[in-house]
């Protein structure tokens, strides 16, 4: 079985569930556990994530964070642009993300997680 990355936020409700639900069912060693708050995904990293995702930055977006919503809403950003917002700001990255291979989901709701392990 091949490793697991989750994006991961200790504080995140639903993160923590997806997390538990991937040490239900694959050893620890075969859990990679990024805490993105601390160690930022660069713009190239994210841009794959969202590759392996299927979709555009805007739908990564935690639209309603109090940052964005007091920060962004309502502008118009281009597809960097928001990338960068991402890696500047990553409270608006959407999570946990889960990668696997070629394959990631976002653990929302952390069965998704089912999908790709």
């Amino acid at each position: 079985m091949s490793k697991v990355k989750i994006f991961h936020n200790p504080r995140c409700g639903k993160s923590r569930e997806t997390l538990k639900l991937l040490q239900e069912k694959m050893s620890d060693d075969q859990i990679e556990v990024v805490k993105y708050l601390e160690e930022i995904p660069s713009p190239e990293e994210l841009k794959n994530v969202l590759s392996m995702l299927g979709i555009k930055a805007e739908e990564l977006v935690r639209k309603n964070e109090k940052l964005w919503k007091e920060n962004f809403k309502g502008q118009s950003y281009s597809e960097d642009e928001l990338v960068q917002l991402m890696v500047d700001n990553p409270k608006l990255i959407e999570r946990p993300i889960v990668l696997k291979g070629d394959k990631a989901v976002i653990g929302r709701p952390p069965e998704n997680v089912y999908d790709i392990i």
